[in-house]
């Protein structure tokens, strides 16, 4: 019952968060399992390393900071592709440790616009969609999650991360990895 409705969560998040003007939900569901499916089979493979995870300094003290893992060994695998207009859209899925030493299984779509930086760089804002797994939340149970996205990219490497909200002492991480995208034919000229 729990997965059952986790999944119907992540679906309605997933609508929720897709922007294609659409005049019926059918017509917006279509839309968003067309713009996956394209992804999947035009999107060149992309590779992740989480490398760190801030707990931010309002929200934890010193002392709890201590013992969280903040340096999460990791590694995912997606699909990326950039649309007409420079947008990425991206297919992942990536394992890591979690800040208490367990591991973390997230899987989802993001969207990032992008807007050109000196030197060639590119900095990205957008949005995340997804599943994550944990042992601290309902053990493994997978929960959804909408989370903006942010990275400076350069050439086909990336920095990016997300942050989760909340409140004292839980939430309020950033999550950091780096990205190496594949595809030589990238649209803004690299």
């Amino acid at each position: 019952m729990k997965l059952r409705l986790s999944i119907c969560l992540a679906v309605a998040l997933l609508l929720g968060a897709w922007r294609p003007a659409a005049a019926t939900t059918s017509e917006w569901f279509a839309a968003a399992r067309q713009e996956v499916a394209q992804t999947w089979r035009e999107g060149s493979s992309e590779y992740y390393l989480p490398f760190h995870t801030v707990h931010m300094p309002w929200a934890y003290d010193e002392e709890q900071n201590k013992h969280y893992q903040n340096w999460p060994p990791g590694f995912g695998l997606g699909r990326g592709r950039f649309d007409a207009a420079g947008r990425w859209h991206g297919l992942y899925a990536m394992g890591f440790q979690d800040s208490h030493f367990k591991p973390e299984w997230v899987a989802g779509y993001g969207w990032k616009t992008y807007w050109q930086a000196p030197a060639n760089v590119k900095l990205g804002l957008g949005y995340t969609v997804g599943l994550t797994t944990r042992t601290d939340i309902a053990h493994y149970t997978p929960v959804p999650y909408l989370l903006p996205i942010a990275s400076v990219d350069y050439g086909r490497f990336a920095l990016e991360g997300v942050y989760i909200p909340g409140g004292n002492s839980y939430g309020n991480v950033m999550l950091l990895w780096f990205k190496w995208h594949t595809d030589s034919q990238r649209l803004f000229g690299w």
